[in-house]
């Protein structure tokens, strides 16, 4: 019997041993992740989009050794709606999240429990956060699933990251962490004649700054909502007596906040080389939303013109993503990044959420996702604003705007050869097709993801009922 109880136990230690095994190699097997995080940065302020005017050695690095996504775009271009779309897998209208007020910004408890650092902790991951928040509620902390190690604020943030990054080095247990910088965010304080939080930009001669955006002017027809909405707000759109020089020194200084942030970055990819932990890291660079950055007479966000809601998007994983490669599916950060994380951390994607995994385009096995076009929600809030709505379904060539009211409420656009959105082509009676379509489709979404309360508040014209096989033989 004491034979028997001995067996036992030495039976019962091997296979403990053989789990524990099993577990460290699991956890070897599944990569540290790194999101970093840029705030109000649009898809083409990053010199390796070819634009001449800024220089972003670091993330530019950071693309080469990876992949760069040219049409990737925010759920909502605001700051709290867009970050906790990030952090939740969901859609801002699913979550309730409808603007950067804390009266409108509180996650339900069912949504909070599905925070993205909670799912990972649960599994095994450590989960710290460095700098800006600005999701949902005022605590980036209480019930998010993270270890708060660095505050809002771009100085310093680096640092405290990389001291993290030592203290992880050697560890069996993987890590996700969040470095959240706020620049170039910083242009809002300099557009209203703030001092600027970390340092301010001098101005430089006018020959020396860059040149208005082609589609700089308004045009006929430009939203009248979103006219009235410019107007409205003075402290947010601070704009209506620009000059030419003021638009300009604008974009100087937009540039510089983004350079600025650049180098912040670079000092976290540097010291991930000097610790030897590029190997076993995805690092994924995004942003909430973009800039007007002059585009259209606009500054801000929340408009659902390109330079607000198409963003940065770059991925790296050495040995897993090859390099220098660039790719051009339809994404959402705000609805793929939650999904995409989850797979690499080998766990289960839940049902509920629309968004993709996108490690199959990483490493090759799919070229693209299998989707044909991604939904942009927005809504103007605050004391002086009209509570404009609006939606925006970006396809593979076209896109399609429509907001609750005003003359001029719906757009559509030929990105492929009018990416700047130069000419609205509703009126136009060569693409009825494509604007049925796009109707269609925007309808077929809120009904799908129960947006209905946008559905009341818009009345979609209607459409012809076109069969499918005449709907879809062009690109779009």
């Amino acid at each position: 019997m004491r034979y028997l109880n001995s067996l036992k136990t030495m039976v019962t230690v091997v296979l403990l041993m053989a789990y524990s095994l099993a577990t460290v190699a699991q956890n070897t097997d599944r990569p540290n992740i790194i999101l970093i995080m840029t705030d109000q940065h649009q898809a083409r302020a990053l010199s390796i989009t070819g634009n001449t005017d800024v220089k972003t050695p670091n993330i530019d690095g950071l693309a080469t050794s990876g992949m760069l996504f040219n049409k990737a775009y925010s759920t909502f271009p605001l700051c709290t709606p867009a970050r906790s779309s990030i952090f939740t897998g969901q859609m801002p209208h699913n979550l309730g999240i409808k603007s950067n007020k804390n009266s409108e910004a509180h996650l339900k408890p069912a949504a909070k429990k599905t925070i993205l650092a909670n799912a990972l902790k649960a599994a095994g991951y450590d989960c710290a956060y460095g700098g800006k928040w600005h999701a949902h509620e005022a605590s980036m902390v209480d019930g998010n699933g993270f270890e708060m190690i660095a505050p809002m604020g771009d100085i310093g943030l680096a640092e405290k990251s990389i001291a993290y990054l030592k203290s992880k080095k050697g560890s069996d247990k993987p890590f996700f962490l969040t470095v959240s910088y706020d620049n170039p965010h910083n242009i809002c304080e300099w557009a209203r004649n703030e001092p600027l939080p970390y340092g301010d930009i001098p101005g430089v001669a006018l020959e020396n700054t860059p040149a208005l955006p082609v589609n700089f002017k308004q045009s006929a027809t430009f939203p009248e909502a979103l006219k009235i909405e410019q107007v409205a707000n003075k402290k947010v759109y601070p704009t209506a007596n620009y000059t030419v020089e003021d638009w300009r020194q604008y974009r100087h200084t937009y540039y510089r906040l983004v350079e600025k942030v650049d180098a912040e970055i670079g000092k976290i990819l540097t010291s991930l080389d000097d610790l030897d932990m590029r190997k076993n890291t995805l690092i994924i660079f995004t942003s909430d939303h973009g800039d007007g950055n002059a585009s259209h007479g606009w500054n801000q966000k929340t408009s659902l013109f390109q330079e607000s809601t198409n963003v940065p998007f770059i991925v790296s994983f050495k040995g897993e993503i090859k390099k220098n490669k660039q790719n051009t599916s339809l994404i959402s950060n705000g609805l793929d990044l939650y999904p995409t994380i989850l797979d690499y951390a080998q766990l289960e994607i839940p049902t509920h959420l629309t968004g993709q995994s996108l490690k199959p385009v990483f490493e090759g096995s799919k070229r693209k996702t299998n989707r044909d076009y991604v939904v942009v929600e927005t809504k103007f809030a605050g004391n002086y604003a009209f509570g404009t709505m609006g939606r925006s379904v970006v396809g593979k060539r076209f896109k399609y705007n429509v907001y609750n009211w005003g003359k001029n409420r719906e757009q559509l656009f030929d990105l492929e050869n009018d990416p700047f959105e130069m000419n609205n082509l509703i009126q136009d009676k060569a693409y009825l097709k494509t604007i049925d379509l796009f109707r269609d489709r925007l309808h077929k979404w809120c009904m799908e993801t129960d947006d209905k309360q946008f559905l009341r508040k818009i009345v979609l014209p209607s459409t012809s009922k076109l069969s499918t096989s005449t709907l879809f033989d062009k690109p779009y």
